[in-house]
């Protein structure tokens, strides 16, 4: 005999697989939650059991070389975004453009930074940079962007595809619009998700080098952590995990500020 499923039947079976997909994403969520929350409990937990106790946390800013550490990192990230977003964002564009068959190779080139070793790197560079650049942070800077480099790229590169950059750089130039404000009025705007994951990346890449900056002698957020944990590794755990939920924070902060220009711009 042949089974005969009921109407009922079949609007019950999708409901059931909904139940078990629900409670499958969750799972998967929780799993992941527990594999990034319990080690960053285990590092508060050691954190705090120090002689200073909570103080580990909040006295942080007071700490000898803190405060000048942590600004040369702050101007090294600025510094750094501004370099890397002038030499990548024309030159993707205009990859994209008139050298659509060069991607590939394009892209071989901006991967260099992660294949070749920062140690490596720095010794090559300290060889040949100008003696005017020696010494002073803004050499440390051009040597981020190097490792920037494949991060800006695909962040752009991503970017890129996702407008219709011919149709947009056609029409601009076509009401009488130069380069410039093609760029800065017309694509810009469209890809203002890009440069702000670009930012974010590169950012995070300053904040956490360690290599170069230790090689080039100049001393660090990341520097100032290994130094001062040979001094106090509780202290030194805490401002680590504090930055580590600085940068979670900052990436929620521009994942909110990028989804509500995406809702406005629907609305719109």
């Amino acid at each position: 005999m042949v089974a005969v499923t009921t109407p009922v039947e079949l609007a019950v079976t999708p409901v059931r697989r909904r139940r078990r997909t629900s409670w499958g994403r969750w799972i998967i969520l929780l799993l992941a939650a527990a594999y990034f929350l319990v080690p960053l409990y285990a590092a508060a937990e050691f954190a705090v059991s120090g002689p200073d106790g909570i103080g580990a946390l909040t006295g942080i800013a007071g700490k000898s070389g803190f405060v000048e550490a942590f600004t040369l990192s702050l101007t090294l990230a600025l510094v750094t975004t501004v370099i890397t977003l002038a030499l990548m964002v024309p030159t993707a564009i205009w990859v994209h453009l008139r050298l659509p068959r060069v991607q590939r190779l394009f892209e071989g080139i901006t991967i260099l930074g992660i294949v070749i070793p920062p140690v490596v790197l720095i010794v090559g560079v300290l060889q040949v940079a100008p003696a005017t650049l020696k010494g002073t942070p803004y050499l440390l800077a051009l040597e981020y962007a190097i490792l920037a480099m494949p991060f800006a790229y695909r962040s752009l590169d991503a970017g890129l595809r996702a407008i219709p950059l011919t149709t947009l750089v056609e029409a601009s130039r076509s009401l009488g619009a130069g380069w410039v404000v093609t760029i800065g009025r017309v694509l810009l705007p469209n890809l203002r998700s890009a440069l702000l994951s670009a930012t974010v990346l590169t950012v995070a890449l300053v904040l956490g080098e360690y290599t170069m900056a230790s090689l080039d002698q100049f001393e660090t957020f990341p520097v100032w952590v290994v130094v001062y944990q040979q001094d106090d590794a509780h202290v030194s755990v805490a401002v680590s995990l504090l930055s580590l939920v600085a940068t979670w924070v900052l990436l929620m902060l521009i994942s909110m500020i990028d989804t509500r220009r995406l809702r406005r711009g629907k609305t719109s």
